[in-house]
């Protein structure tokens, strides 16, 4: 890997941004994009190019954050191929349109359909913290909803960008894809585009640089920010695997991840063992020492080691574990502090780092009251409880993912939905999420000629009669009163009976579908196995 060699970093001229976007944007109304098998060729080529470039993305991660080369392999690289493998399998389904739809019986005639098209043309803005993993994931939802894209991807980890950018050039198609490097002219000259769609994840600051820039254009916008997590450990929990499994989450990318814990909540009684935990994991994990460790990656630079530091060195609360730092390195230790208020610094501003705050708690419902207090809408909430502390945390604190006895172990599943809430993101991707994040949902209807004669009641001069007509075909009676409540008249039993308590005609046949077929099976089987024993 020292062999590899990646070139320096350089901006992309303003010049050649205006012709991208220009390209990427003509090459989208040539509607080539929208061929289903054009799209799988290019996810089918990314494939192979992640495949050739692992070494390559290895020694960038390496160089950018420190990334040990299995760290960038299992969050990175690997995520990546397993979402471009389930695209490639699924995608053919995903296109279909949509039929199965919820309409009333008099529109059947117009054939109602939803049909899934390409948002056209989109900017993907990534992060440095997984700077490979959340440029090319969105880039997969793109090429397989059929937009064309520019990818912009950090600075601040310069090394993976010069790499995305050799290879996306190499392996995708140069005239819907292309990718530009630069800081902040750079991108502010890419935001004075005219885009279809805007996926930035990032923090909340530019976030709303980004959103202000995007409403000039009326243009939608994905965010994928962070977020204050909450964790909590309750008497409950089995207080060792909630320290071994919450180590990992701050040790992971040093920390730097969007969805690992910004505090843990712990029941006070518990405070004294659970820092015994963390402190025996640490050097379970880290047997000469993080810093010695070839699996413990670096702070990204200067500035956000710095940010990090100060959070450190202002905080009022006590030091439990860790603390060790090294600027020239850009180490920090994991390291946890114990505090006794929201309003320490500590806890006023998400870490992103490898530090993280312990805050007792001697009830439950305090406990809730300081996570919607310190972050009403984080991305990501972690619990080690009892099945009802647990489910009361969930219906209590809001967040964008939540993981139950584990640290953010939610977004390691590729095919579910991953996005924020509130101040923590709005929007979703990950599998489907990804498509449907880049497709526009077009519903289409057909109204024959015969229909002509049920229209009338549309046209003018009114007609009474075809009015009353339209009326009668179209009306529902509510099966409730003026306070709300459900009538459970005779229809309401008759259904009950009949439907055998199916929420719809289709559930009720489904249900006497298979009530018959269970009769026949009885009827028939049992005859034969009561003659057999007769026999």
């Amino acid at each position: 890997m020292a062999d590899i060699k990646i070139a320096p970093f350089e901006h992309t001229p303003i010049d050649d941004i205006n012709k991208s976007y220009s390209q990427v944007h003509a090459t989208f109304r040539t509607n080539k994009t929208k061929d289903v098998e054009w799209r799988l060729k290019q996810l089918r080529k990314l494939y192979w190019g992640l495949q050739d470039f692992t070494p390559r993305v290895q020694a960038a991660l390496k160089s950018d954050l420190g990334k040990p080369p299995i760290d960038a392999i299992m969050s990175e690289v690997g995520m990546c191929t397993t979402d471009l493998m389930g695209a490639i399998a699924n995608l053919k389904t995903w296109v279909k349109d949509d039929k199965n739809l919820d309409y009333p019986l008099a529109m059947t005639a117009l054939k109602p359909r939803i049909k899934k098209e390409p948002i056209g043309t989109v900017l993907v803005i990534g992060p440095y913290n997984f700077p490979f993993l959340l440029c090319i994931s969105p880039l997969i939802g793109a090429i397989a909803a059929g937009c064309t894209a520019i990818l912009k991807p950090s600075e601040s980890a310069p090394a993976t960008a010069m790499v995305l950018q050799e290879l996306i050039e190499k392996y995708l198609d140069p005239t819907a894809f292309r990718v530009v490097n630069g800081a902040i002219p750079e991108t502010t000259a890419l935001l004075d585009q005219k885009w279809d769609k805007i996926f930035y994840t990032g923090n909340p600051t530019v976030a709303r640089i980004v959103y202000r820039k995007a409403a000039e254009n009326l243009t939608p916008v994905v965010l994928e920010l962070g977020g204050r997590n909450p964790a909590f450990v309750t008497k409950a929990s089995d207080v060792a695997l909630a320290a071994r499994r919450l180590l990992w989450g701050k040790c992971v990318n040093a920390g730097q991840v969007c969805i690992s814990h910004n505090y843990v909540q712990v029941q006070r009684e518990l405070v004294p063992y659970f820092i015994e935990c963390i402190n025996k994991v640490t050097k379970d994990f880290f047997p000469q020492g993080p810093r010695n460790s070839p699996d413990y990656a670096r702070i990204v630079n200067h500035r956000q080691f710095d940010r990090i530091k100060k959070m450190l060195d202002s905080t009022r609360g006590k030091i439990v574990m860790g603390g060790e730092t090294d600027r020239d390195d850009l180490f920090i230790a994991p390291t946890a502090v114990l505090v006794e208020s929201i309003d320490d610094p500590m806890m006023v501003d998400e870490s992103f780092g490898p530090i993280w705050s312990i805050l007792p708690f001697d009830n439950l419902d305090d406990a809730i009251k300081v996570a919607n207090q310190v972050d009403p809408t984080p991305l990501s909430l972690m619990t080690f409880g009892s099945k009802e502390e647990n489910e009361k945390i969930l219906n209590s604190v809001t967040s964008g993912g939540a993981s139950i006895n584990d640290s953010f172990m939610h977004g390691s599943i590729p095919t579910l939905p991953f996005g924020g809430v509130g101040e923590s993101g709005t929007g979703a991707y990950h599998g489907v999420a990804s498509f449907d994040t880049f497709t526009h949902r077009r519903t289409v209807v057909e109204t024959p000629g015969w229909m002509e004669g049920l229209l009338r009641a549309r046209y003018v001069p009114y007609d009474l009669a075809a009015w009353k007509q339209y009326q009668w075909i179209n009306k529902k009676t509510p099966n409730f009163d003026r306070e709300g409540n459900q009538i459970k008249g005779l229809s309401y039993w008759t259904w009950m009976v009949f439907g055998l308590g199916g929420p719809s005609a289709k559930g009720a046949l489904l249900r006497w579908i298979l009530v018959l077929v269970s009769s026949y099976a009885a009827m028939t089987y049992g005859v034969q196995f009561k003659n057999r024993l007769l026999s």
